[in-house]
C-alpha cells in the first residue's frame, strides 16, 4: 500500500486510526510532514472520504502548499476542492462567504502589519494622544494580544484599571470602528470574527460541521484562544479531529499561543488516541542527547525522547563569551579555522533574533570574511510591491480609505 511505504510503526498507526480524537506527539524532525500529507491520501485513496470533507489547517502558507502537492502526488490527481490552508485564509474563505452576518461585504480588505499602523497613528493623532508616549508599534501588538485572547474593544474597556489602559481601551475602540468604515479587518480580526460568526449564527456553524467529517491541525502547540475555540466548534459533530504538535516546541506565547491547548487535549477529548513520533530523522543521537536532557527539565509536558538511528555525530562544542562583541570575534575567529578546510559559502550562523547580527556582522568585517544575510524584507512588505496592493484594493474595495 503505497500510503503506507517507509513509515515507521508510529507513523503507520497515526496515518489508519482516522476515526476519533487523535493527538500525534511529533518531536523535531520525526516526519510529521509526511505522516499529516499521507494521512489525508489515506483517507481519499483508502477510506473513499470525498476531499471535499476534509479540513486540513497549517501555520503557514507554504506548509499549506507543500501539503496540498505531496497529497497530490501521492493520489496523482488534483486534491480540489478540500480545504487546506492556514488558519487565517480559511477564516477569510469562511467570512467572504457570510460577511453579512458581521456586518461587512464580501469584498473586505485585510490590513497588514504597516497598515494597521498607518490606522493606528491616524487615530492617536485624531485623539491627540502622544505618540511617543503611546507609540503605535506597542498599540498594535496590545490589541492583537487582546484579541487573541477573544477581547473586544467594550470587553478590553471594562476591565481596563490604569490610566495606560484605559487609552488604549479608547484607541482600540476607534482603530475597530475605523477598520469597519473602511470594510476591512486584520489578521487577528479573522478569526476572532469567525468564532463571532458561529456563536451567533449557529445554522452557518452546522453547515460547516456536517461538511467536514475529518480535521487536522498542525503545529498544535501554537494555537491561541480563538483557534482552539474554532478547531472545537468545527469538530463537535464528527470528533474526528486530529492534531500534531509538540509541547516542548511551543515558542509563541508572546503572540497569543496557549500550551494548554495542547497539555489538554486528552481532558478535552477523554477518548483520544496518543501516539508518539520519537524517531529524528534530522540530527545525529549527540544532539539528541543534549537537548533531551534539557528539555526534560521543563514541568507539565507530554513525555517523549528522540532517538535515531543515524551515526553518533561530533561532540557539541559550547563556548561561553564575555559580551556580544567577544561572541562575534569568536565566530569569525572559528570561521577562519575552518576555512583552511571549507569554504566561506558552505558555512552558516544561526542566531536567535536580528538584534543579534550587528555584533556577529562586526566580527567577520574585522577578519574580512564575507557574508550575505539570508532574509531582509518580504515580498510582499516592499514598497513598490505594497503601492500597486494599495492601488488594487481601492479598486475593489472603494471604501477603505487607508489605502
Amino acid at each position: 500500500m503505497e500510503m503506507l511505504e517507509g513509515l515507521n510503526e508510529p507513523q503507520e498507526e497515526a496515518v489508519r486510526r482516522v476515526e476519533g480524537p487523535l493527538l500525534i506527539l511529533a518531536g523535531a524532525g520525526s516526519g510529521k510532514t509526511r505522516v499529516l500529507t499521507r494521512r489525508i491520501a489515506y483517507l481519499i485513496g483508502e477510506r473513499g472520504v470525498s476531499p471535499g470533507q476534509i479540513l486540513a489547517m497549517t501555520f503557514t502558507n507554504k506548509a499549506a502548499s507543500e501539503m496540498r502537492d505531496r497529497v497530490e502526488t501521492l493520489l496523482d490527481r488534483s486534491s480540489r476542492g478540500m480545504w487546506i490552508g492556514t488558519f487565517h485564509s480559511l477564516c477569510s474563505r469562511m467570512l467572504r462567504s457570510s460577511a453579512e452576518h458581521v456586518g461587512l461585504q464580501s469584498n473586505f480588505a485585510i490590513y497588514d502589519s504597516e497598515d494597521q499602523l498607518t490606522l493606528l497613528r491616524r487615530v492617536i493623532k485624531d485623539q491627540e494622544i502622544s505618540d511617543k508616549q503611546f507609540p503605535p508599534t506597542r498599540i498594535r501588538a496590545r490589541i492583537s494580544q487582546e484579541k487573541s485572547r477573544m477581547m473586544d474593544p467594550q470587553a478590553f474597556a471594562t476591565q481596563a484599571s490604569t490610566f495606560y489602559e484605559q487609552q488604549v481601551a479608547r484607541i482600540y475602540r476607534q482603530y475597530q470602528d475605523s477598520l469597519r468604515q473602511n470594510n476591512s479587518v486584520d489578521f487577528d480580526d479573522l478569526l476572532m470574527l469567525t468564532v463571532h460568526l458561529f456563536r451567533q449564527n449557529p445554522e452557518v456553524l452546522a453547515n460547516y460541521q456536517e461538511r467536514f467529517k475529518y480535521c487536522l491541525i498542525d503545529e498544535y502547540q501554537d494555537t491561541n484562544r480563538p483557534q482552539y475555540l474554532l478547531a472545537n466548534m468545527l469538530v463537535e459533530k464528527h470528533r474526528n479531529i486530529c492534531v500534531v504538535g509538540d509541547d516542548d516546541q511551543s515558542i509563541y506565547a508572546w503572540r497569543g499561543a496557549d500550551l494548554r491547548n495542547i497539555l489538554d487535549f486528552e481532558g478535552d477529548y477523554p477518548e483520544a488516541h496518543v501516539v508518539r513520533l520519537e524517531q529524528n530523522y534530522r540530527s545525529t543521537q549527540v544532539i539528541l542527547d543534549a537537548s533531551n536532557s534539557v528539555i526534560r527539565n521543563n514541568l507539565g509536558r507530554k513525555g517523549k525522547d528522540l532517538w535515531t538511528d543515524r551515526p553518533v555525530g561530533k561532540k557539541i562544542r559550547l563556548n561561553k563569551c564575555k559580551d556580544e562583541r567577544d561572541e562575534g570575534r569568536w565566530v569569525a575567529g572559528v570561521m577562519r579555522e575552518l576555512h583552511r578546510e571549507y569554504k566561506y559559502r558552505n558555512m552558516a550562523i544561526l542566531y536567535r533574533t536580528n538584534a543579534q547580527s550587528r555584533a556577529i556582522e562586526e566580527g567577520l568585517r574585522s577578519r574580512t570574511i564575507p557574508y550575505t544575510i539570508v532574509g531582509g524584507l518580504r515580498f510582499y512588505e516592499r514598497k513598490e510591491v505594497k503601492d500597486i496592493l494599495a492601488y488594487l484594493r481601492v479598486i475593489t474595495n472603494p471604501a477603505d480609505s487607508v489605502n
